[in-house]
């Protein structure tokens, strides 16, 4: 089942760093942040993830939860998490089953070969369990801080 601004999320389960089991249920209450990156330490999603860390304080103020989430196995994960020091979790979604659901999946050339990759977008999810907002294809540069001004906006809102 494919995801819809302004619905509700389908329900899911996936597991991520520190044991945690996050549902579509598990952070009703709060604003959610799910980004999807393509792989742990490349540039973009590194770059990506620290520019996350490095706000992640102004997104707790604003009420959110950010999760970071790849194709990246737990062991990837951890290392990754530890080696940029980042606050928040990521989860590891070996079996594509999020990435199918949210429709980041996509075909892309790759030094001249056909691969399947994850197409870097983040989503936001009210603290009723609603889609919000979804940014896809997008570039790292000034995306980070276009997230948390929805963030705010939306908290303002509620």
């Amino acid at each position: 089942m494919a995801i819809v601004v302004n619905k509700p999320l389908p329900e899911f389960e996936a597991n991520a760093t520190g044991g945690l089991k996050v549902s579509n249920t598990s952070h009703v209450g709060q604003i959610l942040v799910l980004y999807f990156y393509p792989k742990d330490n490349t540039p973009g999603c590194t770059t990506e993830a620290m520019q996350f860390r490095d706000k992640y304080k102004d997104f707790v103020k604003a009420g959110a939860t950010v999760f970071g989430v790849s194709r990246d196995n737990m062991k990837s994960h951890d290392d990754f998490k530890a080696k940029l020091e980042l606050p928040f979790e990521l989860i590891a979604d070996t079996e594509e089953k999020l990435c199918h659901m949210f429709g980041v999946v996509k075909n892309k050339i790759m030094y001249g070969k056909k691969v399947k990759g994850i197409e870097r977008s983040t989503f936001l999810v009210g603290a009723d369990g609603v889609l919000k907002q979804e940014w896809r294809g997008l570039k790292v540069p000034g995306h980070v801080d276009e997230v948390l001004k929805a963030v705010k906006l939306l908290k303002k809102a509620a």
